[in-house]
């Protein structure tokens, strides 16, 4: 995976952030969902490179990023934290503006990150989610079902953290081959290297941080933004699976133009996992969009 790409690690905003760099030209960066890293990219960022400087990194808490203690607070897992790391990322190797792709926990990072840095986002691709406060309120037992572990992750610790890591491997499966495409997506390569990031020591308790901060300090401040009638002005395309439960459950575009001036997309042929179950189709709307 990655061939021609060159491995980095940064230290920014009080944390080391590991990311993978390959091709020329503008910034764009990618950021990746729960359970998984950078790897989920390993389909897209080859035929990315030939128009951009691809930036493929690690959230903090996931991959081989750094894996901080959470706070009583947990503003260092807050969605606004997060999008720091990747905005002193980016300053780090020049791009001071650059277009973002992100999946799943990702996005919802870049969302923020939009939010709170609209001049430093040319324009930003979200994959398969709605806004994170539009799916706490309209939750249902259809959503609640197919996303057990938004309500598992945020237990108190350590009653979540000590079952994952009892059995990484069961509880990869079990979220990634519940989804509409199963295990099919994941090539062996990849599933490995989710595996072993999972492992790291430090791994279980940064994904329970960022899960307990989306229903914390997260949902403060995308209240607050609302409140405040705060709307990301970034040209946004937003994709989703059509076979996938954010389509089903929701109206993603309708959520988007609440919270974005903005706002374009569709529903793609797939599940969840669309960087890996339908690259080529991806990568048609992505280079469409931002080409």
């Amino acid at each position: 995976m990655f061939t021609d790409f060159q491995k980095d690690t940064r230290q920014v905003n009080g944390v080391q952030i590991a990311c993978r760099i390959g091709g020329s030209g503008p910034g764009l960066l990618l950021l990746h969902g729960h359970p998984q890293t950078h790897a989920i990219w390993h389909k897209v960022a080859p035929y990315l490179a030939p128009y951009f400087t691809v930036v493929a990194a690690d959230l903090r808490g996931y991959g081989d990023s750094e894996k901080p203690e959470a706070d009583a607070d947990l503003v260092a897992y807050s969605k606004r934290e997060m999008a720091r790391d990747m905005i002193e990322l980016m300053a780090s190797l020049g791009f001071a503006r650059f277009d973002l792709l992100a999946h799943d926990r990702g996005a919802r990072v870049a969302h923020r990150l939009a939010l709170d840095h609209p001049a430093a986002v040319r324009r930003l691709i979200l994959l398969d989610i709605a806004p994170t406060l539009a799916m706490y309120r309209q939750t249902t037992e259809a959503f609640a079902r197919a996303y057990w572990h938004w309500f598992f992750l945020i237990r108190p610790a350590p009653l979540p953290e000590t079952l994952i890591e009892a059995d990484p491997e069961l509880y990869l499966r079990s979220v990634m081959g519940s989804r509409s495409a199963g295990m099919r997506p994941f090539t062996d390569e990849a599933f490995a290297e989710y595996l072993r990031c999972l492992k790291l020591p430090g791994t279980a308790r940064g994904i329970c941080g960022d899960y307990r901060a989306s229903a914390g300090i997260d949902l403060e401040h995308d209240h607050a933004d609302l409140e405040a009638g705060h709307l990301m002005d970034t040209p946004l395309l937003a994709l989703w699976g059509g076979d996938g439960t954010v389509g089903k459950c929701f109206d993603p575009l309708a959520e988007w133009r609440k919270v974005a001036s903005d706002v374009r997309g569709k529903p793609l042929p797939a599940g969840h996992y669309l960087a890996e179950e339908v690259p080529e189709l991806l990568l048609e709307e992505v280079l469409a969009f931002l080409l």
